[in-house]
């Protein structure tokens, strides 16, 4: 009989670190894919809850401004309070708005709900970007950033579907109520595994800067979600009305922006910056950004764009257009591993001219879609331009904070995911005005309204086409940093 001791089985700290990142890739979709449903609900909800088709925009357009505000706040935060903080506050607030949410008796409180969920939610993506930089060796970070494509490319385009598949049986609460239990698990799974990552500091908090982020990321977020109100308005002094909000507040929007850049600029100094303007002395990382920039405009502009032209002028369904774009969300997301793999073993260029051809190829493609355009060159075109945005993000991202030093992860993913909103906001204001006016002046000369609405959808996406032909070069200047000493520190 031997005496020896029992080995006790102790978890490796790159086991731990893998459940780390599955954990947060888990918890980031799940935030991130409530982001996108309310779209589909709207209808449902201006019917239930008795409020106009004004009112429930702001369902939608408070959650983009919440975003706005918070997100530049998280470069700061994750270097000011642990992780596993920070995990805790995000997935907590997350949970509390999903279930104020389905509990909700009227529009006010469902809207603070929505406003709550925001700010857990902003605070997801970075944390992720940040604890992959930090924990994956830079051989290996393109396999775990192709993963993060999967959050930020399949949850936003999957939430429709999710959504009409709900609605079709179900009250709009269960849009909600069917994300809670999974939000409640993941934040009690994380307050268990989740461990600290990466080095803290006493950086002090300038509150300055935070009221200056919120005007003005929160003032350029809420005039480009107005542009386009004009033409719907009923009357002139409504028009007039509108047209004043949306300059006021891109007015403000931009000034406070620039004062926001400024005082950045000076406490970074003494590394007290709330978002470190550092991150853009890399050429390689302002590059990428400016890329994802134009990615992210032309991406969420087509997810709002598609679904319109597909109900308006071909006559589809909301649950149909939901099952047309689903391969292509599918593929985005299933692509990113694989697309990562690539990125690890031949770098950037190999990717992304061709996703590059591919994306531009295609949108201008979409310029010449009408009434009759049969659903399967619908589904294969969008597919197809699925898999050119799933070779250009993973590579973007991977590339774009590899190229900064370990002490600015997490403002570079702060300002990456603060680009995604602001150009996403962007995409959809500036593609759904044009649709709308092009449609208006087709009807206008006599033309049908099915037709009319083709019109908008080839305008819209013309300057979707347009704005994306810089990715050309880009995706020629862009490159993979070799390794951490490749990293030019600051």
């Amino acid at each position: 009989m031997s005496d020896a001791a029992p080995v006790e089985t102790v978890a490796s700290p790159a086991r731990d670190d893998g459940r780390v990142i599955w954990l947060l890739l888990g918890a980031a979709f799940v935030a991130i894919l409530n982001e996108t449903t309310m779209g589909v609900a709207l209808p449902h909800l201006i019917v239930d809850l008795g409020i106009t088709a004004v009112a429930a925009q702001w369902l939608t357009t408070a959650f983009m401004l919440t975003m706005a505000v918070v997100i530049p706040t998280t470069g700061f935060l994750l270097q000011r309070l642990s992780t596993r903080a920070v995990f805790v506050t995000a997935m907590s607030l997350f949970s509390a708005g999903t279930l104020i949410a389905v509990l909700a008796p009227g529009f006010e409180v469902l809207l603070v709900a929505r406003v709550v969920q925001a700010s857990g939610t902003a605070i997801m993506m970075p944390l992720l970007m940040t604890t992959i930089m930090t924990l994956v060796p830079a051989r290996d970070r393109g396999r775990m950033m192709g993963r993060v494509s999967l959050v930020i490319a399949l949850a936003p385009a999957i939430g429709p579907t999710m959504a009409g598949v709900v609605l079709e049986t179900l009250s709009w609460r269960w849009i909600f109520g069917i994300v809670l239990p999974v939000a409640l698990v993941a934040l009690a799974v994380g307050a268990r595994w989740m461990h600290d990552v990466g080095e803290r500091t006493e950086a002090r908090i300038d509150v300055p800067s935070i009221v200056l982020s919120a005007l003005g990321f929160g003032g350029l977020v809420f005039g480009l979600s107005q542009i386009g109100g004009e033409a719907d308005a009923a009357d002139a002094a409504a028009a007039e009305l509108a047209i004043l909000t949306l300059v006021v507040s891109l007015s403000v929007g931009i000034v406070a922006l620039a004062l926001f850049v400024w005082r950045q600029v000076r406490l970074q100094r003494r590394d007290d910056a709330l978002l470190d303007m550092r991150v853009f002395r890399s050429g390689n990382f302002s590059l990428a950004v400016g890329d994802f920039a134009v990615l992210a405009l032309g991406f969420f502009g087509t997810l709002t764009v598609l679904p319109l032209f597909m109900q308006n002028a071909v006559g589809l369904s909301p649950l149909d257009t939901g099952l047309i774009v689903l391969p292509g969300a599918l593929i985005m997301g299933l692509a990113g591993p694989l697309i990562g793999r690539i990125y690890d073993r031949w770098g950037t260029r190999v990717l992304l001219v061709p996703a590059a051809i591919l994306t531009v190829s295609l949108l201008w493609l979409f310029t010449s879609l009408t009434e009759s355009t049969p659903v399967w060159e619908l589904i294969v075109v969008y597919t197809t331009l699925s898999l050119g945005l799933a070779a250009s993000f993973t590579p973007l991202f991977t590339a774009s904070l590899g190229s900064l030093p370990p002490h600015l992860y997490s403002h570079g993913s702060a300002v990456v995911t603060t680009v995604q909103q602001v150009a996403g906001a962007a995409g959809i204001a500036v593609m759904v005005t044009i649709m709308n006016a092009a449609h208006s002046a087709a009807l206008a000369s006599g033309a049908a309204d099915a037709a009319a609405w083709a019109v908008g959808t080839r305008s819209a996406f013309l300057f979707a086409a347009i704005t994306a032909i810089p990715t050309l070069l880009g995706a020629v200047l862009i490159r993979k940093p070799r390794d951490e000493a490749d990293v030019v520190l600051h």
